[in-house]
Formats: C-alpha cells, structure tokens, sequence
C-alpha cells in the first residue's frame, strides 16, 4: 500500500523563512476561513495576522492562496490571500463556459470574500488570472481597489505567449506517486530549490485513497480545463484593457523579465498608454512567477507602493 504522505499547511512557513534568511522567532499567525458566496458554495483564505487585513492577494491560475506565503512572511503586515474559484481549498463557481474562463463570475466572487474579511483593504494584488480578476473586479466593484499591482499580465495575454505554462498546467491529471510528481514538476521549474517546490506541491495537490495524487485544481468538483486542439483555452481579455481608461487610481505593474514572463513589451507600452501614470517595475531575475522567483523583491515593492 501507498504511503501517506502527512500534511498540515500551517506547519512549513518556517521552511520559507529559513530559505530566504527570514527571521523567524515564532510561528506567524495564520487561519484559514471560509466564507459563503452562494448556498452551497464557499470560498476559502488565508488570513494573515489578528488585524483588518491591508492587502489582498489573488494567485494565478493552478495556484492557490499559500503561493504568496514568503512574501507575506517578509511584509510581516496583515494580510488576506483568497484561493480563487476552483482553486486550493475554494469550491468552484459551478458550471463554466467551456470556451471562457469566468473572469466576471470570479470578480463577483472575490467581492463577496473582500467584503466579509478585509473590508478596509488598501490594495489589491492580483497575478496572471488573479490579475486580470482584479481587472474586472476593478471594472465591477472599483471601490473595493482603492490601489491595483498586477504581477506579470495584461489583458494583452494569450496562448501563444503561456504555451509552457499551459503545457504543464494540461499535463497528467493524476500522479501514482509524490515522486512523479514532484519531478514533473521540478522539470518545469528549474531554477526553483526542491524544498520549495516540495512545499509547493503539498499545497496544491490531493493524496487520494489509493495514493495517487491529484492537483486541487484538477479535483472533481473543480471546473473542467476547457481545451481547444489539445491546449488550454484563453478567454478573450481584450475588453479588459477598457479598465484601464476608467481607473484613475494608483496602479503598480510588476513584470518578471526572464524567458517565462509573459507579458511583452508591446503589452506594456499599451497599458502605459492607457494608463501613463502607472509605476512599473521590472524584476530582473525572475520570470512569470514574481512571488515565487523574488518574492523578497516583491515584498519590498509592494510596501513602497502602499506607503506611497
């Protein structure tokens, strides 16, 4: 028989700290919550600290909630990190569009949690689909994004420009063993440490009851990866960029410039165009993962851009 492998979320961070040279005097205080979106839906955050959450962090797709972990770690403020539809330990939004990722459906989603667990957030951070979720949630709910960081997307994003991230993210739905999996996935990330993917794995992935390993996002009542010739399924996101003529607040745009970024520099330049007030930083050492690649840079940008 398999062995089970044990697992306990709360039980690592001091392996986040260690491997970025983090003090780390005691263990941080972190609950997960859930709150109600719908009768019998509910979705899931981390909830950093014991005060009215300042931040609020919406992960990319085939993420969850604990990708953020290092940087909340170095920020040492309290902060909100949700687990999107579909993702971490959040249910899903119900049936999708086989052909679209609800983006709108996510925003609406994301409000409810933002109003219930950190109604006096100061800003919202959203990467890849987190930040083109934050983009409509600025669209839909502009008051609850006070100020805006988009890590690493644009509404100029598409399948041509993820093919190593979809190529993954479309790769075996299950795993016999932890091992397989987790060297997989050290293939696709190779300049990521084996602790940190191990740590990353254990967050996003389900050991089931005959040992096999399935990623949350890939669970079964997560929505199913739409698929268009064998290759994941963008939604259209060009009305998104229409956000940025209406939003007169401050904005900070994070872009990781290694090979797997996947924003362009025409991409940027649009969105200077729309938005030319827009901070932009460029994160030399890190790809389309900026939290994960730097998330001490990361850290660092994000409280300037608060206190600013």
């Amino acid at each position: 028989m398999t062995e089970r492998v044990q697992y306990d979320e709360f039980s690592m961070f001091h392996e986040n700290a260690s491997e970025y040279g983090l003090p780390y005097a005691a263990p941080p205080l972190v609950r997960r919550e859930f709150v109600q979106c719908s009768a019998d839906r509910r979705l899931s955050a981390l909830v950093w600290g014991d005060e009215s959450p300042t931040i609020v962090f919406l992960h990319g797709g085939a993420q969850n909630a604990h990708t953020w972990d290092t940087v909340a770690l170095a920020m040492g403020i309290a902060v909100l990190c949700i687990d999107l539809p579909g993702h971490g330990h959040s249910d899903s939004a119900g049936a999708y569009d086989a052909s679209a990722m609800p983006l709108a459906q996510n925003a609406n989603d994301i409000a409810t949690v933002i109003r219930a667990l950190a109604p006096h957030a100061q800003m919202i951070v959203g990467m890849s689909l987190g930040g083109m979720t934050t983009m409509a949630l600025a669209r839909d709910n502009s008051e609850l994004v006070p100020k805006m960081v988009l890590v690493d997307v644009t509404p100029g994003i598409n399948q041509e420009k993820t093919k190593a991230i979809t190529d993954f993210v479309n790769g075996p739905a299950t795993f016999p063993s932890f091992e397989e999996l987790l060297e997989r996935t050290m293939q696709f990330n190779p300049t990521r440490t084996m602790s940190s993917m191990r740590r990353g794995i254990l967050h996003n992935a389900l050991q089931t009851a005959d040992g096999s390993w399935v990623w949350r996002y890939r669970r079964d009542d997560a929505p199913p990866l739409p698929q268009v010739e064998g290759e994941l399924k963008r939604p259209d996101t060009a009305t998104l960029w229409d956000v940025f003529d209406a939003y007169n607040k401050p904005l900070m745009f994070v872009r990781g410039m290694r090979s797997q970024s996947v924003v362009s520099d025409e991409d940027e330049a649009e969105l200077l165009r729309r938005a030319p007030r827009t901070r932009v930083e460029h994160v030399q050492e890190a790809g389309h993962s900026v939290q994960g690649d730097t998330p001490l840079e990361l850290a660092d940008l994000l409280l300037s851009f608060l206190a600013s």
